[in-house]
């Protein structure tokens, strides 16, 4: 049997063996149960712009901006946590904010005081909330372990501690600025006398580092509205024709008795009196036409020839009222004035008890002066035998 001619080999060819496939090796047939494991990703080639020094520089700060954000997150609550945190100090205590003292200082302040924990944590939240130029002056009660927070919200609001003078009825004008002139808390001094009459005897708050101007126009906006008020619900009746007789009237009612249920029934004997045309007869004026400022200074004794020396303020020799107030009268008096007790007493006398004895008639006035004599007497018999 012939071969073909291309099965035999030719010129210059060789006889190659040929490649025979590779027989996998046997498994067991528990490997053969076995999922066969999917080749890997083929491993990654860094590219040439991932190893460039400008990306290599800002991935250098990304990471620090990172680091940074979270550093300052970390600080931020950190510092939060600080600010609302009770206080370090054990006990209330005062602390004064002065006049243009600006937040570094007051932080510094509360941090040397120990009232803080931090002045830096203070100057950042004052600056943070735009609290910073908010700040009053005053005096403040911090109380035991307030929170930065609570003493910011105290210096913010101004909620200082109150301070209070007092002004008694029936001071003169010269006495009232030498009270307030005296008071130790206020600040700044009053180098001038208000006109007599025109302050408002009352008990008057403020805060550390407030004037003492201050307090006393406030004493005279407190008069004035006390008078405009008093005037609008004055009696028709009444022989007072100004705001200014009104004042005089009620200054010669506030030194003439101490007790507020004579006030009215005393007010009515010199209304009664101005109504008939008779002299008001008022001790207390001779004593101011006679010393002025400094009447009430200490006790003075009137007597017959002082009645009878002539003065501007002398109601036993002048016909009407006197040129002016002869003291600041309070709330009182004022309303007693404009609206006195409905009676027909023209006298009165004192009688032995701070009060006084009123009388319609002469005879039994006349009565009444007697009984205190007598009662003069027993005491003066009484200090002598002690």
């Amino acid at each position: 049997m012939s071969k073909d001619a291309s099965d035999k080999p030719g010129p210059g060819k060789r006889n190659r063996p040929r490649p025979v496939a590779a027989r996998p090796a046997p498994r067991s047939p528990r490997e053969a149960l076995q999922p066969e494991l999917a080749p890997g990703p083929p491993p990654k080639v860094r590219s040439r712009q991932a190893r460039h020094p400008i990306v290599i520089v800002l991935n250098f700060f990304l990471t620090l901006g990172l680091l940074a954000c979270f550093i300052a997150g970390v600080g931020l609550y950190w510092s939060r946590q600080e600010y609302l945190s009770p206080g370090p100090s054990g006990s209330d205590a005062n602390f004064v904010v002065d006049q243009g003292t600006n937040v570094e200082n007051v932080a510094s302040q509360l941090e040397d005081r120990g009232l803080i924990s931090n002045r830096w944590i203070f100057v950042g939240a004052a600056q943070m909330l735009d609290t910073a130029t908010k700040i009053k002056a005053g005096e403040y009660m911090i109380p035991a372990h307030a929170s930065m927070d609570s003493i910011m919200e105290r210096l913010v609001d101004g909620r200082s501690i109150q301070h209070s003078i007092t002004i008694p009825e029936g001071l003169t004008s010269a006495q009232i600025v030498a009270r307030i002139n005296e008071n130790p808390i206020l600040v700044g001094d009053i180098d001038y006398i208000p006109a007599e009459g025109s302050l408002l005897p009352e008990t008057y708050k403020f805060t550390r580092g407030a004037s003492r101007q201050d307090v006393l126009e406030r004493m005279q906006r407190a008069h004035q509205k006390v008078v405009d008020e008093a005037w609008e619900r004055r009696s028709d009746d009444l022989p007072i024709e100004t705001k200014d007789d009104l004042i005089t009237l009620a200054s010669i009612v506030e030194k003439e008795t101490a007790r507020a249920d004579e006030r009215n029934r005393v007010a009515a004997v010199f209304i009664n009196r101005l109504n008939r045309g008779m002299k008001l007869q008022s001790d207390p004026t001779i004593l101011y036409g006679l010393y002025g400022g400094e009447a009430w200074e200490k006790s003075r004794t009137i007597y017959r020839s002082d009645m009878q020396r002539p003065n501007a303020y002398n109601t036993y020799q002048i016909e009407g009222l006197p040129p002016g107030p002869i003291a600041n009268p309070g709330r009182d008096s004022i309303e007693a004035v404009v609206n006195p007790s409905r009676t027909e007493d023209i006298y009165f006398v004192a009688d032995g008890t701070g009060g006084h004895a009123f009388a319609k008639t002469l005879q039994e006035h006349n009565r009444n002066v007697a009984k205190w004599r007598e009662i003069e007497a027993s005491r003066s018999n009484s200090g002598s035998s002690e």
